[in-house]
């Protein structure tokens, strides 16, 4: 994806761009399973997907996004309701193959959402975290990291 600014030189941008090319990859093997009528299968790629999206979430969330929110309050609060939207339709499936029949073209629709949010992070949100953090905010960007992938003793 975006390679054009630099930004994926901090290590912080490299994880979550890393964790969004993995989603990227998960969506098409959902349109995949779904164009082939495997919903047990379309499932599986969404309870997938949303144990990628969990922690990175947190990161964006409660290290990133609160950095830039007073910049861009309202870009900021849209892309955390995207995250919500997106969680409701993934969560759905947490437990196996969701019985509503329209839930395959509600997941298809979140996940169409979910590459245009992919976008919109990598060519506004990094880039814009690359001219705007202070040392102080990457730290702390790097702190939710650590805790939300630490190892549970």
């Amino acid at each position: 994806m975006c390679e054009y600014c630099g930004c994926q030189a901090v290590e912080s941008i490299e994880k979550l761009t890393s964790e969004h090319d993995t989603v990227v990859n998960l969506i098409g093997l959902v349109r995949d399973a779904h164009g082939a009528g495997d919903l047990t299968r379309v499932a599986e790629l969404a309870r997938r997907i949303a144990s990628v999206l969990e922690p990175h979430t947190e990161v964006e969330e409660h290290g990133l996004f609160p950095a830039l929110a007073d910049d861009f309050p309202e870009k900021i609060a849209a892309l955390e309701e995207e995250h919500r939207v997106i969680e409701a339709v993934l969560a759905e499936a947490e437990h196996g193959t969701p019985a509503d029949p329209r839930w395959p073209d509600r997941l298809l629709e979140a996940l169409a959402m979910l590459r245009d949010h992919i976008l919109k992070e990598q060519d506004g949100v990094f880039p814009a975290a690359l001219a705007f953090l202070s040392t102080e905010q990457w730290e702390t960007v790097e702190a939710v990291r650590a805790r939300v992938t630490a190892p549970v003793s």
